[in-house]
Formats: structure tokens, C-alpha cells, sequence
């Protein structure tokens, strides 16, 4: 798809740190069709802060936008939709820094941009044809945090209920909640909601097939 003039169809899928976004996102992928989607998660544009301290680092709020190179994630957004290929960045979430490495991603027919702040920036919204809010209870979504971040993180079950509480929540009531109103749909639970997932997939494959390619969703708009 490299070099690609068609523009691509960009979705966009945002909800509260363990909602079931990722969940939501590669259930879509693997029934549209792996050669015809790309992912890209948001989380891989945290900022790099080299001049910290691990210390330091750890205490950053990753939960604010501000903790994001978002304009960097737009920019790339924009090349993809272009058929331009990007290098995405990689981070480590046990050290809280980027890798050297890069990730290369090719342009493909759909753009899935996925992170719980995605639908909470304007400029990045801009870039949407299509967006979701996956909505799942706090405590369903804490649970889902502490076995992710312990697993996979490396980090201690003192240590995400301590930033649950003292970021995630807070941050989550201002920026992340607030956001459900710009979504065209709704998926409560998340990756459980087979109906949903059967909309949305009924929704990218009319796309593929070039039957309304450049349409607004708006049978999808008003679910909120």
C-alpha cells in the first residue's frame, strides 16, 4: 500500500484506561482484515524525558495530554491518510522512555487511531471519519488496569491503585469522560458488545468495498 494516493478512512477509538479499547480494536481488525488495517495507539507517542530521573519519570501524570506528543501523531495520521509511510515510535512503559528502535507502518485503506485521549483533541478529531467511545463501569476498568500493568508493566498493585487514585481518576473525569459526546457510537463494555462490533465491522467493510467512501456515518451519529 506503500505510495498509495487513496485516502485513507480514519476511525477513531478512544474510552477510559482499561474500557476495552484494545480489545475493541483487534477484534475489528481481525474481522475486516489484517492486510487492510493498521493500528496505531497513542500510547506510543508519550513524551521522552531522557533529562528525568527514573524517579522522575514515574511520577509523571500520563494521564494528561500534556504527557503525549500528540502533534507528532497527527502529523503522522496526516502522511498516512496521504499513502506516505510513518516511523512510529516505540516505548517502554517499565522505564518510561522511547527505545532507539522505531516501528515502520505502512499506509493502508483503514486507519485505527486508539488511546483513551484520542477523542478528547480537536485537531486530532479533525482527522476522523469515524468515532468510538468504548464505555465500561471504573471498577470493571480497574481490575482490567491492575492485571495489565502488573503483567505486562512490571509494576507493584500498591503502586496503580496509589495512580489510579491520584491521576487516572481525576484525569479521567476531566478529559477522557468528557470526550463520549464527539463519538458517532457508543460500545458500552467494550469488546463483549457483539452487536456493536458487528455495526462497526458492517460499517469498514461498505468502506472497503467503495460504496460510500468520503460519506459522514450519521446512521451511527446520536447513540450518546
Amino acid at each position: 500500500m506503500a505510495g498509495s494516493k487513496v485516502k485513507a478512512y480514519v476511525i477513531g477509538v478512544g474510552g477510559g484506561s482499561g474500557s476495552g479499547k484494545t480489545t475493541v480494536v483487534h477484534k475489528l481488525a481481525d474481522r475486516v482484515g489484517r492486510e487492510s488495517t493498521l493500528i496505531v495507539h497513542h500510547d506510543s507517542y508519550y513524551r521522552d524525558r531522557p533529562d528525568l530521573t527514573f524517579e522522575e519519570r514515574c511520577r509523571i501524570n500520563f494521564d494528561h495530554p500534556d504527557s503525549l506528543e500528540t502533534r507528532l501523531l497527527i502529523s503522522h495520521i496526516r502522511q498516512l491518510r496521504e499513502g506516505a509511510p510513518v516511523e512510529v515510535p516505540i516505548y517502554d512503559f517499565s522505564r518510561h522512555t522511547r527505545v532507539e528502535a522505531v516501528e515502520s507502518a505502512e499506509p493502508m485503506p483503514i486507519i485505527i487511531v486508539e488511546g483513551i485521549l484520542v477523542l478528547a483533541e480537536p485537531k486530532l478529531r479533525e482527522l476522523m471519519d469515524l468515532k468510538v467511545f468504548v464505555d465500561t463501569d471504573a471498577d470493571l476498568r480497574l481490575v482490567r488496569r491492575m492485571r495489565r500493568d502488573v503483567a505486562e508493566r512490571g509494576r507493584t498493585h500498591e503502586s496503580v491503585v496509589d495512580q489510579y487514585l491520584e491521576t487516572v481518576k481525576p484525569m479521567h473525569e476531566q478529559f477522557v469522560d468528557p470526550s463520549k459526546r464527539f463519538a458517532d457510537l457508543i460500545v458500552p463494555e467494550g469488546g463483549n458488545n457483539h452487536v456493536a462490533i458487528g455495526v462497526l465491522v458492517a460499517k469498514i467493510q461498505s468502506i472497503l468495498r467503495g460504496s460510500d467512501q468520503g460519506e459522514k456515518p450519521a446512521s451511527l451519529a446520536g447513540t450518546g
